[in-house]
This record gives C-alpha cells, structure tokens and sequence, in this order.
C-alpha cells in the first residue's frame, strides 16, 4: 500500500474519526482546526468528543507519529490529499447549509496549494459546490495544479469508528481519472475492499442529502404508524418487525421514539427542502416530515407534563440528553427539546445522561438540576421520562427505584424497558406505540 499525505480541515464529529482512520490505515495525517483549545487538548493526547473506540485509536497512532495536530494550514502543502470536513450549520432565516466556513477554509488553503493535490468535500453541502470550490481556488492560485471531488461522509455518530472501518459504501463525485486513482489509492489499505461508486460530482452531492431525507421520512413514518397502533391496540414493534421482514422495506430505521434529531437529519432535510424551492422541484414529503418533526417533539413534552398534571410542584426526572446513544452530542437532540418544552411548565426537573451531561450544561445552564447517576436522578420524581436509547436505561432495576419515587410513573419514549415488568412494579407505564 502506498501511504498518502493527507490533511484534514476540521476536527469534529468527521473529521476526527476520519482522520484517526486513514492514520489507523497506515496515512500520514495533519489534523488542521481554528480552535486553539481543541489543537492543544489533541496535542497532548487528549479526546474532544466521544465516539466508541476513537480514543483508543487516536492515542495509539498519535504515539505511533501516523497523526499530528495543528492550527496552521501549512501542510496543506506537503499533502496528497485535502479533506474539506467543516461545519455547515443551517441558516438561521433559510436554513440552507451556511457555506461561510467551507469558502473561508478554501480561500485558505488554496494559497498553500503546491503540487497535485486532490481537495476532497467531506461535508455535507449543497448541490454545485464542487464548482464553486474550484473557482475559488483558481482565483487565490492560478497556477494550482489540483481536482476537486466530492467525498461525502456517511459516518453514523455512535458508531462512526465502526462505520469508518466498514462502510456501505465510498461514494466519489469525480470526472477526473487522476483524482479518481488518488482515491482508491487512499481506501486501498481497507483488508475488505469497500464498494466504491465514482459518479458525477453533482450527483454524489445529492446522495447524502436524497440518503438523509430518506431515512428522515422512514423514521417519520413509523411514528405515524405508532400513533395509529396507540389508537387502535395494535403493537408498533409487532408492525415495525413485520414491515421489517419484507426485503424492499428492511428493518433499519423502524424504530418508533420521539422524533430524529442530531447535528445531520434536521439540517439536511431543511437544505434539501430549501434547493428544492431554489430550483422550483415540489418537495412536499420532505416539508411534511420537518414539520411534523418539531411537532413530534412537544407531543412527547406534553406526554409527560399529563401524567404529572395534577400533582402540586411535580418533580420531573429525565434519563437521556444526547440526540442517540453512542454520542455526546446534543446539538437538535430531541431530548433537549423535548426537555425544553418541559421546563416551560415551571416544574422541578432533574437530568442525567452517561455522556453528554457537560455539552448540556452548556445549553441549559442551571436550569435543571444534574444527577451523578440514573438512580440519584429518580429519587423522589413524580415520572421518570427517558429520552435517549442508551444500554444503561434497558438495566434500570424497577424495584429499586419504585421505593425512591414519589409516584410511580414511566414515560419511555424509546421503548426500552418490559411494560410487563414495569406494570409489576406498580408503575403507570406509557411507551411509544403500544
């Protein structure tokens, strides 16, 4: 295996992982971030966000020298390949991806742009960005001897370690066959040879928004699907199970709760709305299933203000603030918003999570109060609300906390514990779905 030089700009919840992985795969990689506390925490082998095995990994190849860290773009110089993962938020008023990080990392990098180099687009971006990268570069380097692919990521936070190593699919956006031999060049390390699609770059920058929304629109359905069940008597995970079985349908992604959320679906989803409207294409699925998204998550909110409505000063307990299991991240976590939505009723509300209690207080403050564990947040709650699927909650030991709870209530939006079990123990138990 030939090993590349390569550069990655942005050290989040992609970039990271990514990086890590080419340096596991035998790479040299620089690691390039603006934040200047982030660099010096990596610098001295220090994880700046939770990801299964990523520490593990990043403290071995950063001994190992295959990894580096730093603020400057100056090895943009020296690499092969440059891989573009920054942040593309929504716009606050539009909500198109904001693109005002990806050009100001171009215009940078492009001025250190010296021998052939491949500028891969990890992020997630609108359709005919790879132009817009090209003219960009042109204009700060003429002279610069470069391909501009689209390389989106399909990394699942979590999960995105596991996902790195072994990927559905590498999809590139490239017409140039010099780029596209860099490419394969770079994945060659994998001992299981990934199933790469080299199609248009137009085309590759639409198969992560079409992939996103799709699976938005999948995870929408099963919960219209588990408001049905909840009318009729029917069981949603019966109905998800046997939907799950028919080949065209399969099972992923059936899995009813409160709403999608984190840093990908809601804001890819909006972008994909929003080039429809650009283009003058009906997206009205898509526009149903945002909508109906935000509602989804004050449905749950009202779920659990009900149950304790008639009980003076309740106390609230909420198990789960990450947007999924796997992660820290909280960012259009439905947890939070759910938890939001809570907090306008004026009640007394205690929070936990076994990750992501540290990027919560950063967004609520002392607005609740934080427990040390799951049994400490129940104690004395009139309903114990879980939010997220983390493994933790599945144990949580029903008799145990049936003597520290004021009033014996479950809201579980994700279905993670025996109703069965729960009805044992004297609780009023309400799931999603059935």
């Amino acid at each position: 295996m030939k090993a590349l030089n390569v550069c990655v700009i942005g050290t989040g919840y992609v970039g990271l992982p990514t990086g890590v992985g080419l340096a596991e795969l035998g790479h040299h990689v620089v690691c390039v971030d603006k934040d200047e506390n982030k660099i010096h925490a990596l610098q001295n082998g220090q994880i700046t966000l939770y990801e299964e095995g990523l520490e593990e990994l990043l403290k071995k190849n950063f001994s190992a020298g295959q990894i580096q860290f730093s603020t400057s773009m100056e090895s943009v110089s020296n690499s092969d390949v440059v891989i573009v993962a920054v942040g593309t938020p929504p716009h606050p008023v539009t909500h198109e991806a904001d693109m005002q990080y990806i050009h100001a990392a171009v215009r940078e990098l492009a001025t250190y742009l010296k021998n052939y180099t491949v500028v891969a687009i990890k992020s997630t971006v609108p359709v005919g960005t790879g132009t817009v990268v090209e003219k960009i570069i042109k204009e700060q380097n003429p002279t610069a001897d470069f391909d501009v692919v689209s390389l989106p990521e399909f990394l699942r936070e979590g999960f995105a370690v596991y996902d790195f190593f072994h990927p559905d699919r590498v999809i590139v956006g490239t017409n140039s066959e010099r780029a596209q031999s860099v490419i394969q060049t770079l994945y060659d390390a994998f001992e299981t040879k990934p199933n790469m699609l080299f199609v248009k770059r137009e085309s590759s920058e639409t198969i992560k928004y079409a992939s996103n929304a799709f699976l938005a629109i999948k995870i929408h359905y099963i919960n219209e699907m588990a408001n049905f069940c909840e009318k009729t008597g029917a069981n949603v995970l019966e109905v998800a199970k046997g939907m799950g079985l028919d080949t065209r349908i399969g099972p992923r992604f059936l899995n009813p709760g409160p709403g999608f959320g984190g840093s990908c679906f809601p804001k890819d989803t909006m972008a994909m709305a929003f080039m429809g409207r650009q283009n003058d294409v009906s997206m009205t699925l898509i526009e149903d299933v945002i909508k109906e998204n935000w509602a989804r998550k004050k449905q749950m909110a009202n779920r659990v203000l009900n149950v304790v409505k008639d009980i003076p000063d309740p106390k609230i307990a909420v198990l789960g603030l990450a947007f999924k299991n796997g992660t820290d991240d909280c960012r259009e976590s439905p947890a939070m918003e759910i938890l939001d939505e809570i907090l306008k009723a004026n009640v007394t509300v205690t929070v936990y999570d076994p990750k992501a209690m540290e990027n919560a207080k950063k967004l609520i403050g002392d607005k609740v109060v934080y427990a040390s564990d799951m049994y400490s947040a129940v104690q004395n709650a009139d309903v114990v609300a879980i939010l997220t699927e983390w493994d933790d909650f599945k144990s949580l030991d029903l008799q145990k906390i049936a003597y520290s709870m004021n009033h014996k209530n479950i809201v579980d939006c994700r279905n993670l514990l025996d109703p069965q079990k729960a009805k044992e123990n004297g609780f009023n138990y309400l799931g999603i779905g059935r």
